[in-house]
């Protein structure tokens, strides 16, 4: 079979890329692995619309500028020092466990995902989604639960695989927006948060020696 018309291959590197940086990545790598989410998105445009036209090529380079360039690129300058080398989800077996059974019970939301690239397809969107909201059970850090609503909207992206027909282009812009927005709006309020918390104390009044 052909590499780039392998729509399972595509779902599998999307896969990887939601669940390593998970279990054993810090949040400094998480824009790496979104531009990687990204190109396998883009891959998985190549298989629904082999015919190239204006509305998949505009597609693609929404996924390539927005989703695998600009986004990482806001994230990655939005992170601090402190909050990059924080774990997604707690570093225990107990979240692990949970990260495992809520992957499990997502594969078999899309029964048959072994055999069938459309169960496979929604199998990742269900772990994808899944693994957003145990980050944002998890983890109260306002960075990591950043990433955890970009992940659900590259499984909104994912979900237009799905479809019979694509959305529109305007429809696609929109999506576009929401998700530079929800980058740019979270970064600016963590790094509101963290200078809040970064200002010292203003130093008290000396205190007057009795005469």
């Amino acid at each position: 079979m052909n590499v780039v018309h392998n729509p399972i291959a595509a779902l599998m590197v999307c896969l990887l890329a939601t669940v390593i940086p998970v279990f054993f990545g810090k949040l400094a790598a998480t824009p790496s692995w979104l531009s990687i989410q990204a190109l396998a998105l883009g891959w998985m445009t190549l298989n629904m619309h082999p015919q190239l036209d204006g509305h998949v090529v505009a597609v693609g380079l929404e996924i390539l500028v927005v989703r695998g360039w600009l986004v990482p690129r806001l994230l990655r300058h939005t992170l601090s020092q402190r909050a990059a080398s924080i774990d997604l989800i707690p570093s225990n077996l107990f979240a692990w466990g949970v990260a495992v059974a809520l992957i499990i019970l997502a594969f078999r939301f899309g029964d048959g995902a072994r055999a069938d690239a459309r169960a496979l397809t929604l199998g990742v969107i269900a772990v994808t989604v899944a693994i957003a909201f145990l980050v944002l059970a998890t983890n109260h850090e306002p960075a990591t639960q950043l990433v955890a609503l970009l992940f659900m909207e590259n499984a909104l992206a994912l979900f237009e695989s799905l479809m019979p027909e694509p959305w529109p282009l305007p429809v696609h812009v929109a999506i576009a927006s929401v998700y530079v927005g929800t980058v740019a709006v979270g970064g600016w309020l963590i790094r509101g948060q963290e200078a809040a918390h970064g200002t010292p104390p203003p130093h008290p009044e000396p205190k007057e020696s009795p005469q």
